[in-house]
């Protein structure tokens, strides 16, 4: 068996080789333990150019998602009790050929010819008295004992609700019993009619083009009821109809306006439905009643001409 020898020249440089490779592992294992746990930013997974980037979806409380509403302008008119909504969109159907319609009662709502849900609902509201329909606009009356800030805000809610969910407005159906539900004409009383004499169309023209405009702009509209011996009955719809300066109107400005452009008519009056004139009547038979408990002296409770607010001079 043969010993190798190694030179003791090399036995030496092997020691002091030896000592350096152990002192180049050391620093790099603590090199390695410095860096060993890698940082939260590049362990994430990069992303290659064009690929989309993921992003969490969160969920909002249903509470915050609010219903769609639409907008809906308010117009204050001349009378305190009656407020006109415009909804920005048209409210007749074209099928029809009156330019309003007048509900004055939950029964006028169900009945033909012209049924509306719509009106039906307002109705329903209380202190609502009337709802009147033009051809983009709605006028709600209510009853003076209760105040708008009670109404107004369901009145919104269901001209809103109803508008945006696409039901019909009005709807059409046969009147076989004739009933006439609705306070409206079939063809509209201003409208043109060669069976007219020259002075009715006279009338009609300035009624449809000076007179129409302004009280369509107050709520309301205006029917042509007449011509007999100088005097135009008309009648007043929606807003004007309840309102306290609707003689007024009549008087200093319709009347005033066809007496100076036509000479044939000599006045103007207003033709009242049996309902209204039984309300006149009983109305008058209260005022009078107030008169015979308070005496002469009575304190000013009621308005109007003849009432216990009005001072004789």
């Amino acid at each position: 068996m043969s010993t190798t020898f190694i030179p003791r020249a090399a036995v030496r440089s092997l020691s002091r080789v030896v000592p350096c490779a152990r002192s180049h592992t050391s620093r790099v294992a603590a090199r390695c333990v410095h860096h060993g746990t890698p940082s939260t930013a590049a362990s994430r997974p990069q992303l290659k150019s064009g690929a989309q980037q993921w992003v969490p979806r969160v969920s909002l409380p249903s509470v915050t998602q609010g219903r769609r509403t639409m907008f809906i302008q308010t117009e204050t008119t001349p009378n305190a009790d009656a407020l006109k909504f415009n909804p920005n969109q048209r409210v007749l159907p074209e099928s029809i050929s009156s330019p309003f319609l007048e509900y004055l009662s939950p029964r006028s709502t169900l009945a033909p010819p012209h049924p509306s849900p719509l009106a039906g609902k307002l109705l329903n509201i209380d202190g609502v008295t009337s709802v009147f329909f033009g051809q983009d606009y709605i006028t709600v009356t209510k009853d003076s004992a209760t105040p708008w800030a009670h109404v107004k805000p369901e009145v919104f809610a269901i001209i809103n609700e109803f508008m945006l969910s696409g039901q019909t407005i009005v709807n059409t159906v046969e009147d076989k019993a004739k009933e006439g539900g609705q306070d409206g004409m079939e063809i509209d009383s201003l409208a043109y009619d060669e069976n007219d004499d020259e002075v009715v169309g006279m009338i009609k023209e300035i009624l449809e083009t000076r007179i129409r405009p302004a009280i369509q702009e107050d709520g309301g509209d205006i029917e042509f009821r007449g011509f007999h011996d100088g005097q135009v009955l008309l009648k007043l719809r929606g807003a004007c109809r309840t309102c306290d300066s609707s003689t007024v109107t009549l008087k200093n400005g319709i009347e005033s306006m066809l007496m100076h452009y036509i000479e044939e008519v000599k006045g103007v009056q207003q033709v009242l439905d049996q309902e209204e004139e039984i309300a006149l009547q009983e109305f008058a038979k209260f005022e009078e009643k107030l008169r015979q408990q308070k005496g002469p002296n009575a304190a000013p409770s009621t308005v109007g001409k003849g009432s216990l607010d009005t001072v004789e001079g």
